[in-house]
């Protein structure tokens, strides 16, 4: 497609490579002659590469962002069994198909991650459920990662499985309609964390990334920061940036274009038992700082994940931090932040649909608003306001 070439920043500007930990400093004086010392990047543009950018910019879009609803069939058991409906693919089907045709979704909801099992699904009626997103203008996206497990000779923590295969299955996926893809790998403050599972995560991210984006897919890079710990907001904000130091090395080694991926950060909060609660005011100012010194500009949007945050928390913060311009579209990739209030007015009964879908449209506009910087917590339920935290929370 495109012919021209993409300039990518100095890879080596990570604050910390490799086996180096967390509180050490490399002693070593072996170092390279000046010659040969990378000083740039330069990547060829793929064939999809305009097309990536195009999709990017399109999420990226002011006042949207995106709906989460990628959970695995055994997350969407939990969620079922919590209003008390078994976890069948009918009634998986059914709240999906809720979700997706919402009326007016689209005005607020630039993208939605599926499930490879909605994927490839339909509507009662026989639609795609890609094509019920299309006609709203939103972009069908895929989850493609294969889950955590346990990672050997690290502090108790866990890696991501799913490189085996990406690539074919990406190209099913593409064909199906997907554009983008979700990669979720998680980093816990009180195992550590370990030099070998961030670097691990990071170097899984950054192969994910490269992969679907030779295969037309959008990779949003989520590195999730996980909320557990009593540990203060400094501590976290020195951990996120020393993993956003490691992922962005990596992306660049494996030659990702900024310009085609989105990111699906943490926020920076306390750990969820610490002593002390974070305002929005105080969230904002120490993921804004996590973000400038750690993201080039050059990346379209930063879609949050909402991590446990009530309904309100997450947006409010949001909201916070579209208070003054950012190099990037600041916006919205949230899961249960959008669908709690949701799933308990459908009850799993035909003749609540309307009102879960006016409740999942009011969760949007909210987001949007605070995408756009215009929100207010006025008359928000106290159903809204519950925290959604659960310590060890696995999905």
């Amino acid at each position: 497609m495109a012919s021209s070439s993409l300039v990518k920043l100095n890879a080596s500007s990570s604050s910390w490579i490799g086996q180096q930990s967390f509180n050490q400093r490399s002693g070593s004086s072996c170092r390279l002659p000046v010659s040969n010392r990378r000083v740039s990047v330069i990547r060829a543009a793929g064939s999809y590469t305009d097309e990536l950018i195009k999709t990017a910019k399109t999420i990226a879009s002011p006042g949207r962002g995106i709906l989460a609803i990628d959970e695995s069939n055994a997350t969407a058991g939990k969620r079922l069994a919590s209003i008390g409906l078994d976890n069948t693919e009918a009634n998986r089907q059914a709240y999906r198909q809720l979700l997706l045709t919402t009326p007016g979704l689209g005005d607020y909801i630039s993208g939605s991650i599926l499930f490879e099992e909605t994927l490839f699904q339909s509507t009662t009626d026989g639609k795609k459920f890609v094509d019920v997103l299309r006609d709203q203008k939103i972009v069908p996206g895929i989850k493609v990662d294969k889950g955590l497990v346990p990672l050997p000779g690290s502090n108790n923590e866990s890696w991501c499985q799913g490189l085996d295969g990406l690539a074919s299955r990406s190209a099913e996926y593409y064909k199906q309609g997907a554009r983008f893809a979700k990669w979720r790998t998680v980093v816990s403050i009180p195992c550590g964390p370990s030099a070998l599972a961030v670097k691990e995560a990071a170097w899984g991210l950054a192969r994910y990334a490269a992969i679907s984006q030779d295969n037309g897919l959008v990779p949003i890079v989520e590195p999730e920061i996980l909320l557990d710990g009593d540990h203060p907001i400094e501590r976290t904000l020195e951990v996120a940036e020393r993993v956003w130091a490691e992922v962005f090395y990596y992306l660049a080694e494996n030659n990702v274009v900024f310009e085609g991926i989105l990111l699906k950060p943490s926020m920076v909060t306390p750990g969820a038992e610490h002593k002390e609660k974070a305002t929005p005011e105080i969230i904002a100012k120490y993921t804004l700082t996590m973000l400038r010194r750690r993201v080039p500009p050059a990346v379209p949007g930063i879609m949050f994940l909402s991590g446990g945050q009530s309904e309100v928390e997450a947006t409010l913060n949001l909201h916070e931090m579209n208070q003054s311009p950012n190099p990037w579209h600041v916006s919205f990739s949230y899961a249960r932040a959008l669908q709690n209030t949701v799933l308990k007015t459908w009850q799993g009964r035909p003749e609540n649909v309307d009102a879960a879908q006016r409740a999942l449209l009011i969760r949007a506009k909210a987001n949007s608003l605070a995408q756009l910087g215009k929100y207010s917590a006025e008359g928000e339920s106290e159903e809204a306001k519950k925290g959604m935290f659960v310590k060890g929370y696995t999905y």
